[in-house]
Order: structure tokens, then C-alpha cells, then sequence
């Protein structure tokens, strides 16, 4: 109890000893256009205030009397008014259009009002209080300690806000959660450093929908279904390994299951079915068990089956790739037995470890006597400090741990006494929270630089979401981070670590709701092909496309038209395309004949993510997807109690179409304004199906044809997804803008408001002389004011 009012203390006084401010963007003011705001202002009375006047106000709005003379006056107003002229938004689906010319030049005369005004006044605002987020403190004790942990197992879950689960305002604290940090504290601290005596049990259970027909990538080739975790094992002993769960099949001959730790075979049985199995336990439900001693730190475990048995189904009932019964009311048969359950007990006889990777990574020292322990405890507890808190200690910081390392170290041996110094470590504000301090010359509303320490932080939970290394923190005591050819050096280095991985696990499964996946699953009479393996393809094939953009250092708009791909054996069977054998994926080049695969368009990730009701997919979702992600411009909520689509049945005789179901939910306001908008992007990509398939017809052989024509919000004709993707492409720059305004969102850990964007439009200009490259967007933003710079607020807003 007394630790937890200390941690709360310690918060208290960071809050009191940082502020907050409202951010605004500066930007460097471009050229000046030759228009006038006289002239605009003709523009906009002609074409908007029919709409957008006093009386009728649209969408709350009114242009009728507003000051031209004065738009930079107004920033907040205008850039709603920018933004949807960006994406060819406004006027409406239907309204007639000023010429295309006179269309541009009123948009970029906005902005350069705008960002004329926000250049005299610079604010780029700041976050003041940044909590780790589950993953950020994840990776943070894997670089600390060499450690890797399950924070599901420890910690609550992180509310998201803007797209992301990073951003400081969503990140609360409270006396609950410190409590299950100074938890989390005291199980890491044991598992890194001591002596686990008394048993614990953890269970991995596969999905579901789970298939396990073929290899999984990271187990041994040869080798068929099964599972592979990543697990911690808290001391040396012996492991009591229990497999379980084996699916609905019957038995089949010459099945031998393998169970292996990082890579290595520990155990080989016949499986028999369910039952007993040769040289293991067995129980009725058909578990096998199986005790191996095993040696403390993080392993990778593995259980999985020989391949051995190819044989041919000779079944009368079609087979379908999904084997699991489990949603799924088509009657299959498990030929090949599946692990659903890997349970891990131990340790038993367990003893102190003398070696592990974690173990190595904290003992820098090793006292020989016990004259020199307090010494080469003050050096671990230091180096571990300056790590955990990223920047060098000062006598404060050691005297925090000093005292429970002299307490663990009175109770019991050297080991006992780090252990306690590194969960005070663990639970200190001073890891958990990053803060800023102001410094006391500067005065209230003025903009200063942070300091190079402060921007080591930035830069490493951006990129590696997680602390800053050794060498980050080197250059940055020498007060050269800043600088650009020292911070251009620093960035390159850090995409080149494997660390960098955060970039696509984070930021771009937010970004392109690749974490909403595992909450996809289509009803299996619809989709019997549909499973777990299915899920996970679609996942990893946005991934490995984002990350080639990332670091082959491509035009960011290539997410939108590369004309390759990523494809394991089971999903391109899924998309029709043959010729790829096995569970890795590689490159592969699409042709003209999948010309309409190019791009995240095309993909299962997208596709899937965007139907409804588990049978049919959804023009309206897809449609919003791409006003959001693409354009950077999302549709307002929809109006309560909104009623669903009608019965399909249009007669007697006539089964209507999805298409015209959804022209009939749409034929009143306040429903069609917004759905002139979404409905014609999905309409362009109803063939593709709810599983991303590609289909010709609705409902099968024997439905009704896909129509894919439309007509898009600016009047441009499109049929299919490869016409609309060449349409979407006019409203590239604004492709380019939407991924660097959730580049600075994900970077700062703040939502990007109108006050940033003069420094948004000033990174994307800079970027397009270099081909929009994505190393031109990243840089940019790492270099922008709101990255490297903050406002001194006002105390009474603290």
C-alpha cells in the first residue's frame, strides 16, 4: 500500500511539473496565388451558398456573409472547407461544378491564406503525460531485460482514440492500474531475475475455426497443423506439456505427434486416436501429456504432426477447407487430427537458474566476494535505471532503489536484492510515464525545442514503439540529435533494426484495421471455405505489402496500385491463382488477368473487414473505408434508429438485388445525402464477395449478375474495381496527406487537428519533389515542429 500512494505521489508531482497547451501547426507560407478574395468569393456564392447560406445552413454551415480578407483569421472553418475540396467532395453528387481550374485554384488559395497566417504565429503544442500502452511496455521490458512477456496476461487493455491505442489523452491513470503495474512489476522482476518455486499454468488455445491442414511457417518443414507459442519459463525444472482437444475426426494410421522447444525435438509419440498414446499419459477426451525439464527464459514450444499421410479424401460429401464444426452446420470430416488446446505446467523441482538470456542481460557484474556486491549492485541498478528511465540517472534515482535492493538483499542472497530494485524500477512513473519537463526561462505561449533526450523518446516509441537504445541515448547526451544529418544517420539505423517491425505490427494494423480481423467470422453455409488459416493470410499479406513499401522505400500511393502481391499456398488457392506451392509467402507479380488484385483494394484484409451480418458484403462499409483511408474524409455517424435493408423479395417473382435493396433504404434524407457518397465506391466493388473471392454473380451459379457500374461523387463513370482505383488516383495527393497526418497522429500520440495542418501541407510538398517517397513522409515528420518543438502552457490550465 505504501509503494502504491508513493507511485501516485510521483505522478502528482510530474503532472504539476508539466502543462498542457492547444497545439497549433506552423508552416512555411507558399507563393501567392493571383486570385483575390474577391474573386473567390464570386466562386463561392455561385457554387455554395445556394446550400451553405444563412437560412438553409447545410451540414450546420453557413458561407453566406463570411470575410474572405480574413480567412487566415479562421482556420478551424476553412480547413473543413479544404478538406473536402481536397477530395472532390463538395459540391455534392448532382450540384453543378465550377471548371476544374477555377475548382483548384479556390482550394489552394485557401491554404495559402491559411498557412500565410499560422507562419507569424508558431505553436506546436505538446503531449504532457504519456503512459506506456500494453504493447509499448511489452517491448519495453524485451529491450530492458531480454525478456518476452504476455501483457494480456497482466495488464487491462488499452482504450484506442484517433486510430490508435498510442495516444497519450486515452492513456489514463488510475489507482486500479497502478495496482496491476506494481503486479506486473513483481511477476517480470521474478521472471527476469528469480526464483520461481511454486508452479503456475498457462494455456494456448487455437481458434475456433481453426483448419491446421497444412505446414505452419516456424515449425519444422515437414510438419503439418498444430501450434507454436512463445512462452516463458520462469525457472529450471521439470514442465508437464498437456495437448489436447484433437477435433471431431476418426482415427487415422501413422499420425505421429512432435513437441518441440526452439526447434529441437524433445518428444516424438505415435498418435492412436483418442485415447492412449505410445509412451504418454492419455485421458478420455484424447489429451496427451508429456514432462520435459526445461531450462528458465523465453522459448518458443511448438506441437504439431508429422506430415506422413497425403492420402486422397474419398469422401461422397464435398470437403471444404474449414474443418471445424464450430458455425459452421455443413457436415465435415476431420481426417487430419488438430490441436486446440497446448497447456504448460511447471515448474516442478524447480531451481534457481544460473543462466538465462534475461539473467545475462541484467548481470553486468558478477561480485566475487561479499565486499564487492554493493558496488556491482549499484552498477546494475544504474544501468538498468538510465535504460528504464531513457535518459542518465542522477543520485535521486538511485537512492529510489536503493533501499529495496538493501531489503531484498537482508531477506536473502545478491539475486534477491536486484530482484526488488528491479520491481521498484518496473513500478517507478519515472519508466511508465513519459514527461517532458518545461524549462523555468521560458515564458507562458512561447515555443522552445525540446531537449535531444526528449526527442531520443519520440523517436524510439515511433519507430520501435518502445525505450531508446544504448546508441540513441549516446548522441543524444551529446546534444547532436537534432541536427538534421545526425537524426537522418539515427532514422536510417533504426528502420534497419529489427525493431522497426513495430512500424507495420502498430502502426499500419491500426492504421489499416488489420487488428480488426479476428473479429471477422462469416457463417460457415455461406463461407465454408472460410478459417482461421484463411483470417491469418489476408493479415500477413497486408502486412509483408506495407512493409515493402516501408523499406524498399517506394511511393506511398504503391499501397494503392502495386502491381505485386504476397501469397502463401492457401491464399492463392482462396484467390484463384495457381502455381504456389507451400506455407510461406513470397512476392508475386500480378498480371493484366488480376489487374483488379493490384493494390489494398483488391485484398482479402480490406474485403473482409468490410461486410455485415456474417452473409452478404456491405457497398456502404467499403465505401466508408475508402472516404477514410483514402480520401481522409469519413462520412458523419449515421441518424439513430436507422432500419435495415428490406426484405430481398421485391414480388412475388422478383428477387431484388443488393444494389436495389439498397436504393430502396436510401430514397429519403438524412439518408441519401451521405449515401450519394459511399454507395457507388462499393457498388464498384461488388465483385469481390464478403471472403474476397471474385465472383460474376449474387448468390452463386444460379444468381442474379453483378452490376460493378457507378457513378462516383464527382460525376466520374466507373465499372469495377479496376476503373475505380484509376479514379481514385485524381485524389492521390490526398491519399498522401490522410498517411502523413496518421504518421504525426501515431508520432506525437495526439489527435491531428486544423492547427496542424500548414505543417501537414508543408511535409507533402517537400515529400513530393522526392516521388512521395515514404522516407520522405516519415523524415518530414520526424523534422516538423509539432515532432521536435513545444508551447509552454499556462499554469492555471495545469
Amino acid at each position: 500500500m505504501y509503494m502504491l500512494h508513493s507511485l501516485m505521489r510521483h505522478i502528482l508531482l510530474f503532472t504539476l511539473a508539466i502543462s498542457t497547451t492547444l497545439p497549433r501547426a506552423n508552416g512555411q507560407s507558399p507563393a501567392q496565388h493571383p486570385a483575390t478574395a474577391a474573386s473567390e468569393r464570386a466562386l463561392l456564392d455561385q457554387y455554395c451558398v445556394g446550400c451553405h447560406n444563412d437560412k438553409a445552413k447545410v451540414a450546420n454551415l453557413s458561407l453566406q456573409k463570411l470575410d474572405l480578407s480574413t480567412v487566415g483569421d479562421h482556420p478551424e472553418l476553412w480547413e473543413k472547407v479544404v478538406r473536402k475540396l481536397r477530395a472532390g467532395l463538395m459540391p455534392p453528387p448532382g450540384v453543378k461544378r465550377p471548371p476544374l481550374p477555377e475548382y483548384e485554384g479556390l482550394r489552394d488559395w485557401l491554404e495559402e491564406e491559411i498557412d500565410r497566417k499560422e507562419a507569424s504565429r508558431p505553436n506546436p503544442g505538446s503531449v504532457v503525460l504519456h503512459r506506456l500502452n500494453r504493447t509499448e511496455y511489452a517491448n519495453a521490458v524485451r529491450d530492458l531485460l531480454d525478456l518476452e512477456i504476455d501483457t494480456t496476461t497482466l495488464l487491462p487493455p488499452d482504450d484506442s482514440a484517433r486510430g490508435f491505442d498510442n495516444i497519450a489523452g486515452s492513456l489514463t491513470i488510475s489507482p486500479t492500474l497502478l495496482e496491476s503495474y506494481m503486479t506486473a512489476a513483481t511477476r517480470v522482476a521474478r521472471m527476469a531475475v528469480g526464483y520461481w518455486k511454486t508452479p503456475t499454468e498457462s494455456a494456448y488455445i487455437a481458434p475456433g475455426d481453426t483448419s491446421q491442414n497444412q505446414h505452419i511457417e516456424g515449425l519444422p518443414f515437414g510438419t503439418r497443423g498444430g501450434m507454436l507459442v512463445h512462452h516463458n519459463f520462469p525457472s529450471d525444472g521439470d514442465y508437464k506439456f498437456s495437448i489436447q482437444n484433437f477435433g471431431l475426426g476418426k482415427y487415422v494410421p501413422g499420425e505421429r505427434l512432435e513437441l518441440l522447444i526452439d526447434g529441437e525435438r524433445v518428444h516424438l509419440t505415435d498418435y492412436v486416436g483418442v485415447g492412449l498414446s505410445q509412451g504418454m499419459q492419455g485421458e478420455g477426451d484424447g489429451a496427451i501429456e508429456v514432462t520435459v525439464p526445461v531450462r528458465a527464459g523465453t522459448h518458443t514450444v511448438g506441437a504439431t504432426f508429422l506430415a506422413t499421410n497425403y492420402r486422397p479424401s474419398l469422401d461422397m460429401i464435398r470437403q471444404y477447407e474449414r474443418k471445424s464444426l464450430e458455425n459452421n452446420s455443413i457436415p465435415q470430416l476431420q481426417y487430419y487430427p488438430a490441436i486446440g488446446l497446448l497447456r504448460i505446467q511447471g515448474p516442478f523441482d524447480a531451481t534457481r537458474p544460473e543462466d538465462s538470456r534475461s539473467i545475462r542481460k541484467v548481470f553486468t557484474c558478477h561480485p566475487a566476494t561479499a565486499t564487492q556486491e554493493d558496488a556491482c549492485a549499484k552498477e546494475i541498478l544504474s544501468t538498468l535505471s538510465r535504460r528504464a528511465y531513457r535518459r542518465p540517472i542522477n543520485p535521486e534515482d538511485l537512492e529510489w532503489v536503493w533501499g529495496s535492493y538493501q531489503e531484498g538483499r537482508k531477506a536473502g542472497t545478491f539475486q534477491d536484492g536486484i530482484e526488488l530494485g528491479l520491481r521498484r524500477i518496473l513500478a517507478s512513473p519515472k519508466f511508465l510515464v513519459r514527461a517532458e519537463k518545461e524549462p523555468s526561462n521560458v515564458k507562458t505561449g512561447q515555443s522552445y525545442r525540446i531537449s535531444d533526450l526528449e526527442l531520443a523518446s519520440r523517436l524510439s516509441f515511433m519507430l520501435w514503439s518502445s525505450i531508446p537504445d544504448d546508441e540513441l541515448i549516446r548522441v543524444a547526451k551529446l546534444g547532436t540529435l537534432h541536427t538534421s544529418p545526425v537524426l537522418e544517420q539515427q532514422v536510417k539505423r533504426m528502420l534497419l533494426d529489427s525493431r522497426s517491425q513495430a512500424l507495420v505490427e502498430n502502426f499500419a494494423d491500426q492504421l489499416l484495421y488489420l487488428r480488426n480481423l479476428p473479429a471477422t467470422s462469416p457463417d460457415g453455409v455461406f463461407y465454408p471455405n472460410w478459417d482461421d488459416e484463411l483470417r491469418k493470410s489476408f493479415r500477413r499479406e497486408t502486412e509483408l505489402l506495407f512493409e515493402s513499401i516501408m523499406r524498399e522505400d517506394h511511393n506511398v500511393v504503391d499501397l494503392l496500385t502495386a502491381d505485386y502481391t504476397f501469397l502463401n499456398e492457401r491464399l492463392a488457392q482462396h484467390y484463384g491463382i495457381p502455381n504456389i506451392y507451400g506455407s510461406q509467402f513470397r512476392r508475386v507479380k500480378l498480371g493484366l488477368d488480376l489487374d483488379y488484385r493490384r493494390g489494398l483494394l483488391g485484398q482479402g484484409s480490406f474485403l473482409s473487414v468490410t461486410w455485415v451480418q456474417n452473409f452478404r458484403t456491405s457497398p456502404v462499409k467499403r465505401g466508408v473505408w475508402v472516404l477514410e483511408n483514402i480520401l481522409g474524409t469519413p462520412p458523419p455517424e449515421p441518424p439513430p434508429n436507422v432500419p435495415p435493408l428490406e426484405d430481398s423479395k421485391g414480388g412475388p417473382e422478383k428477387i431484388l438485388t443488393l444494389r436495389e435493396q439498397m436504393t430502396m433504404h436510401r430514397k429519403m434524407e438524412p439518408c441519401a445525402s451521405c449515401h450519394k457518397l459511399m454507395d457507388p465506391i462499393g457498388f464498384a466493388l461488388e465483385n469481390f464477395d464478403a471472403d474476397a473471392k471474385w465472383r460474376t454473380k449474387q448468390g452463386g451459379d444460379g444468381g442474379v449478375l453483378i452490376d460493378a457500374s457507378s457513378v462516383l461523387w464527382d460525376g466520374t463513370k466507373v465499372d469495377g474495381p479496376i476503373q475505380l482505383r484509376e479514379a481514385l488516383l485524381h485524389y492521390s495527393p490526398q491519399f498522401v496527406r490522410m498517411i502523413t497526418e496518421k504518421l504525426l497522429t501515431y508520432g506525437m500520440g495526439r489527435g491531428v487537428e486544423y492547427y496542424d495542418m500548414p505543417v501537414i501541407r508543408s511535409i507533402v510538398r517537400d515529400a513530393d519533389k522526392n516521388n512521395d517517397k515514404f522516407s520522405s513522409l516519415l523524415m518530414g515528420v520526424i523534422k516538423s515542429a509539432p515532432f521536435q518543438m513545444r508551447t509552454k502552457a499556462d499554469e492555471s490550465t495545469n
